[in-house]
């Protein structure tokens, strides 16, 4: 019996699962086995809409064991702790587990630069449980700054920054803008329009780099004309409890940084042996292997692929790079020859908020409330299952009609400067 792994239950974790089911349904001689410490795919795309109460979170989660359905592969809710190549095992959290051929997918964690106290003092924007405690950030400081008398207090609650002008930043800053200003300045009589501000910060010298010069600068006018601050070329250099430096001398007061800056390869990736990148990926030839283990292939956010290392951190490349994976186990295990990882790149989406979105697709490029509407049914085609697709047009149609859910979901934890919650 040969056992083939994939760790991970994310985009690529889940195509390369699905697609080795598919090659191997009639070999009983194949053990497949997918790990992973969550037990459902988180629809990220549709992430930055948790923070604005557009989207209720339930919706973008599908349990393994429900996209599973009649494939014959085993899931085990596990986390893996190290991988052993010389010996073919992995040491998961109930014990050691061998393989024959394994996939890694375990996805990326969040890269804060070594920037001192960013780390400690921002929030994270990654799971869908940062999502969900963000969300009730927002709501909590809108409660509270409702009935704060002192005007410098209030500007502080309601000041967002968020670090990064990358596609999850703006997309998660146009949320936001949206809950602010068609919500919250209806709904919270003691909140004014123009005492909200929301404000980006981009190290390099322009934003949403790789959907191209001309639509990331329309874009930087919408947010302008939306009210929402770009700043571009400034590099975030502390992160304080209710404060934000930049370029090591400005500093600006803020009780909300969020960070989207950048990601590192997981711990479990950065203790493969072999080279590795600068942001910590296993480096892997053309096929995915790491060179030393032509049975180890790692993919998605883990993998910088010699062959094409600006491949964006994006779902199609996962989901691109699993399928190979996949076929490559395969033909390993037949002595055939395998296929190389070239990233063939369909396009980018960016929504902008409600009604307006950029989109490049095929080098055709449009702007505006047509690509809106273009964006958000490419995502719900993605969406796993009629069931999620449903729900999630439900949550979009009852947008257009009913103001957004601001009752705080979780209780919030004390911060000493205001009662409002806090990170930690």
């Amino acid at each position: 019996m040969k056992r083939v792994v994939v760790v991970g239950a994310g985009f690529g974790g889940l195509e390369a699962t699905a697609d080795l089911d598919r090659m191997f349904r009639g070999d009983p001689g194949v053990e497949i086995v997918l790990i992973s410490d969550q037990n459902y795919l988180l629809f990220t795309p549709l992430l930055p809409q948790i923070a604005s109460s557009y989207t209720d979170p339930r919706h973008i989660v599908q349990a393994v064991r429900e996209i599973r359905g009649q494939r014959r592969f085993q899931f085990r809710r596990d986390t893996v702790r190290a991988v052993d190549p010389a010996n073919r095992r992995l040491t998961l959290n109930s014990g050691p587990f061998k393989y024959d051929a394994l996939v890694l997918a375990p996805g990326a964690r969040t890269d804060y630069f070594n920037i001192p106290g960013a780390r400690e003092n921002s929030w994270d924007y990654k799971s869908l449980q940062n999502a969900v405690e963000l969300r009730d950030r927002i709501i909590d400081l809108c409660e509270h700054a409702d009935h704060t008398a002192d005007p410098q207090a209030r500007r502080s609650m309601l000041t967002f920054v968020v670090v990064g002008g990358g596609y999850t930043g703006i997309e998660l800053v146009t949320e936001m803008h949206d809950f602010l200003f068609r919500y919250v300045t209806r709904v919270y009589r003691g909140i004014e329009a123009w005492e909200i501000r929301l404000l980006v910060l981009e190290a390099a010298p322009d934003i949403l780099r790789g959907i191209g010069p001309k639509l990331a600068e329309h874009a930087r006018k919408r947010l302008d004309v939306s009210g929402i601050e770009v700043r571009t070329s400034a590099p975030v250099t502390r992160v304080l409890e209710g404060a934000v430096e930049i370029n090591g001398s400005e500093s600006i007061a803020a009780d909300t940084v969020i960070w989207t800056a950048g990601v590192r390869a997981s711990e479990l990736i950065e203790s493969l042996p072999g080279p590795h990148d600068r942001i910590g990926r296993a480096v892997v030839n053309a096929n995915l292997q790491l060179e030393a283990y032509p049975e180890i292939f790692v993919v998605g956010d883990s993998a910088g692929a010699v062959t094409a290392p600006d491949t964006p951190r994006v779902a199609p490349a996962a989901i691109q790079q699993g399928r190979i994976a996949a076929r490559n186990v395969r033909h390993l295990w037949r002595g055939e020859p395998l296929e190389s990882f070239d990233y063939n790149a369909r396009g980018m989406l960016v929504s902008l908020g409600m009604n307006y979105a950029v989109v490049n697709i095929a080098g055709i490029k449009v702007s505006g409330y047509f690509a809106w509407l273009f964006w958000n049914a490419v995502h719900l085609y993605k969406l796993v299952g009629l069931k999620k697709q449903v729900q999630v047009a439900g949550d979009w149609a009852l947008g257009l009609i009913f103001p957004r859910d601001a009752a705080i979901m979780r209780r919030p934890r004390r911060c000493n400067l205001c009662g409002t919650a806090s990170k930690s």
